[in-house]
């Protein structure tokens, strides 16, 4: 620990848990791939500031949210890994219509809390399945609305240690994509809607959770939204016009139910849920002549490249 984190003598403990060697599969939807090189869980943003203020510049940080889109490969993630947890997972109601959200709050959480308050136009967020920091760090949305809608402002910590609010015109968004330095963790984000009813903001959400159910294979180890929509074109009718509902490699599926979704069907490395989604991007641009974009992160080594380490040393 001392040899990854270089603190200055009499600077104040760590209190969070840092982990080696710490396996990332179970903390992923997808129930697959490597271990993180090192796992930091941090007991707030002081400490997680702390920490990152005493990494060397080249060790890569990544943060994880509920894995939810996000393929780890097989030979795990270099650097070090910042898991969220329940510190920074607090909703807090300022106004009528504003509330300041903890970057690990899931989405489902926010639009409650948005409800209880009567702020309407936040009810989107619960058809996304992950925290704060990562929707506002991919401009995540579903249902017609994204983040760059609602978003006010963003407070995140960059590599350095340092904490800085950025508002929504400083990240650059475009779909799916913002321009976050590499490294930065989202520890909070303020969004704004408007006065609304609380009933119809549940009704709007019911609707929202019952299409999901509907269309999406919810109770399955999968990833989300695999490829980003082309303009002018629904993934999903992209590959289903290429045959690729069902297709299957490995333990890796194409969703029968929702043709953008992969499935892991028990026993999938990650090495063939990505093959999988490479075969059915060349089959897709084959058929259509277009190329589909991967929305699912892909993050770490393949696994004869990744070899876990011991100690940081």
């Amino acid at each position: 620990m001392m040899a990854l984190v270089r603190r200055p003598e009499g600077t104040p403990a760590l209190r969070g848990k840092l982990t080696a060697n710490a396996p990332l599969a179970p903390l992923v939807w997808f129930k697959a791939g490597g271990a993180a090189e090192w796992l930091f869980e941090p007991k707030d943003a002081e400490d997680l500031s702390l920490f990152l203020a005493g990494l060397a510049p080249d060790v890569s940080v990544m943060a994880l949210g509920l894995g939810s889109n996000l393929i780890v490969r097989d030979g795990g993630v270099p650097g070090v890994v910042v898991r969220l947890g329940k510190a920074f997972a607090g909703i807090e109601t300022l106004d009528a219509t504003t509330l300041r959200c903890g970057g690990g709050a899931s989405g489902i959480a926010v639009s409650s809390a948005a409800r209880d308050a009567g702020i309407a136009g936040l009810e989107f967020l619960r058809g996304i399945p992950g925290t704060v920091g990562g929707f506002v760090r991919m401009n995540g949305g579903a249902y017609g609305r994204e983040v760059a809608d609602v978003l006010v402002d963003c407070e995140v910590l960059l590599h350095s240690g340092e904490r800085v609010t950025l508002p929504v015109d400083a990240l650059g968004y475009t779909y799916r994509h913002s321009e976050l330095p590499e490294g930065a963790i989202v520890v909070a984000a303020t969004f704004r809607g408007a006065p609304g009813d609380p009933a119809a903001i549940q009704a709007e959400m019911d609707r929202i959770a019952q299409a999901r159910e509907e269309s999406q294979p919810l109770r399955t180890r999968t990833g989300g939204s695999t490829f980003k929509n082309p303009a002018g074109h629904k993934a999903w009718a992209l590959v289903d016009e290429a045959g690729c509902r069902g297709l299957t490699l490995g333990g890796a599926q194409v969703s029968e139910k929702h043709t953008n979704f992969l499935i892991n069907t028990g026993t999938a490395t990650s090495a063939d849920i990505e093959a999988l989604g490479e075969e059915v991007r060349r089959r897709v641009k084959a058929k259509s002549g277009i190329e589909l974009e991967w929305e699912i992160q892909r993050v770490g080594l393949p696994a004869d490249a990744g070899k876990a380490k011991d100690s940081p040393a």
